[in-house]
């Protein structure tokens, strides 16, 4: 059998926000076998990767390195020799400052085949989300991008600073915050006028943002008063007064807020995206996670009883994806399905069926007990008819309940169980633990009572008083009072948009 060939793909990451992945980046994520990441990659990546995939951590900050880059080198060398399809992950663009020259030429040393995808880079990524242009006609044509890394008062500099200072054009300064004062004095002695307009972007282009601005003469000592730390980008020159007119992501009405998504990993991204488009910073912590129920049979025999049922009710999109994945093991037609009615709870629940192209009979405003009882029957009346409720194996009982004593003949059916998600492979947790956020949202009962067994939800609130609590309807809202706390907003329309809405309207 002949041995699989190895490749290492040196694939750059961009500055932080997801979006500006590259497609052919998403792409081999998606095929690795082995990911090496640095430091200043969006942890979310790391979720592209296959189950299964090896995840190394090799980042590299100005004076922790994870790995030593020599054993770095090595380390990609000798997984590509086992056959491994390697993605070392870099922050930025891979040949800009992020050393992927010399591990490419370590991998063509070794006869190491590989490929390197460009990728976004911070160094004007983050000024253009700073609403800094770094070329602009009305002000410069031209730019220079140095690292801040060098001792600019060392005696042999390979900066020339008489050059810097004397050329127009905007300078561009990567990883320079700690020497920002000595860069500014170099300048200023090389004949840039003191009051030359500088501005500082740290973790540009995420909810994270920050932005501060001054002078040549002034710049240091904005950053000691206002505890401005690294990574972050500088920009020297004429461009930075530009902010104060073409400052567009800074102005989104939730930037500077932090929202914890509580929802599971494969729904999470629908409510992530509104808040991310909305500026904020968003920690996804699912706090569930979906597994087959513990009994199986029971959903298969009613699966294999289909015909004997006048009506499918769906509570969740998770009953959806859980019923029919069970549904096509058994069969290959989806007409094999019949002709059983279906009800939907909820615009989400319902999309899921429309995509499958199945016709939604019934659709209550919403998400309550009576609502869907009498949606049912005002279709049709239920007295004698055979109704199978897809829905967790833990539900709230008062539904079958109800149609039970509407005459109804109920199965209650458990297609799937949700259990707690305990992993953090972005380090939301971690983050959220230690300074807290502006909003939790909450868009189930479950979600509420697994987030407090994670997390002593009580506890938290007192450890961060100003966090928010967001409900997205009267079931969760209930989850909530039984921990005698009270929910901040409880949206008007039980959906995802409803719940972004309540929580935009709050803020405002």
């Amino acid at each position: 059998m002949t041995k699989k060939k190895g490749i290492v793909y040196l694939v750059g990451a961009g500055p932080g926000d997801a979006g500006l992945l590259t497609m052919r980046g998403a792409e081999l994520i998606g095929r690795a076998e082995v990911l090496v990441y640095d430091a200043l990659v969006n942890p979310d990546f790391l979720r592209l990767a296959p189950v299964g995939a090896e995840i190394i951590y090799g980042g590299k900050r100005s004076r922790e390195h994870a790995i030593p880059q020599g054993e770095l080198n090595q380390l990609l060398v000798e997984k590509a020799q086992a056959g491994k399809t390697v993605v070392r992950l870099k922050g930025g663009d891979p040949y800009l400052f992020g050393r992927g020259g010399e591990e490419a030429e370590e991998l063509r040393a070794a006869k190491v085949p590989f490929e390197v995808v460009p990728g976004v880079s911070s160094f004007f990524a983050g000024p253009n989300y700073a609403g800094i242009p770094i070329t602009h006609r009305e002000h410069c044509s031209s730019f220079t991008v140095i690292t801040g890394h060098e001792d600019p008062t060392k005696e042999e500099s390979s900066l020339d600073w008489k050059n810097l200072a004397e050329n127009p054009g905007t300078k561009v300064v990567l990883m320079g915050v700690e020497r920002i004062g000595k860069i500014s004095e170099q300048l200023i002695k090389n004949g840039m006028p003191k009051n030359t307009p500088v501005a500082m972007v740290r973790w540009g282009t995420t909810g994270r943002q920050k932005s501060i601005t001054g002078t040549l003469a002034t710049i240091e000592k904005v950053v000691k008063d206002n505890g401005f730390t690294a990574p972050a980008v500088t920009v020297i020159g004429g461009v930075v007064n530009l902010r104060k007119k073409l400052n567009w992501f800074e102005n989104r009405p939730m930037f500077g807020k932090r929202v914890v998504v509580t929802r599971t990993r494969q729904q999470a991204s629908q409510l992530s995206q509104q808040f991310l488009e909305a500026g904020a910073e968003v920690l996804e912590i699912p706090t569930i996670k979906t597994i087959p129920p513990d009994e199986p049979r029971g959903l298969v025999d009613a699966i294999m009883g289909l015909n004997s049922y006048d009506w499918l009710v769906f509570t969740s999109p998770n009953g959806v994806d859980w019923f029919f994945d069970f549904f096509f093991k058994a069969f290959d037609d989806l007409r094999d399905i019949g002709g059983v009615r279906i009800a939907a709870v909820g615009p989400a629940t319902a999309a899921k069926l429309k995509s499958l192209h199945l016709k939604v009979d019934v659709m209550p405003a919403k998400y309550l007990t009576n609502e869907i009882a009498k949606a049912i029957n005002k279709y049709e009346t239920v007295e004698n008819l055979k109704i199978m409720l897809v829905r967790a194996q833990v539900a709230n009982p008062d539904l079958p309940k109800k149609l039970d004593s509407m005459g109804a003949i109920v199965d209650d059916i458990a297609c799937y169980k949700t259990i707690p998600e305990t992993e953090d492979l972005t380090g939301s947790v971690a983050r959220f633990e230690e300074a807290g956020a502006d909003w939790i949202t909450f868009t189930s009962s479950s979600t509420v009572e697994n987030f407090h067994a994670r997390f002593n939800l009580p506890a938290v609130k007192q450890k961060f008083p100003a966090i928010k609590l967001a409900s997205i309807g009267p079931e969760t809202s209930k989850a909530i009072q039984a921990l005698k706390l009270e929910p901040d907003i409880e949206a008007k329309e039980h959906t995802i948009d409803g719940l972004v809405r309540a929580v935009m309207r709050a803020e405002v």
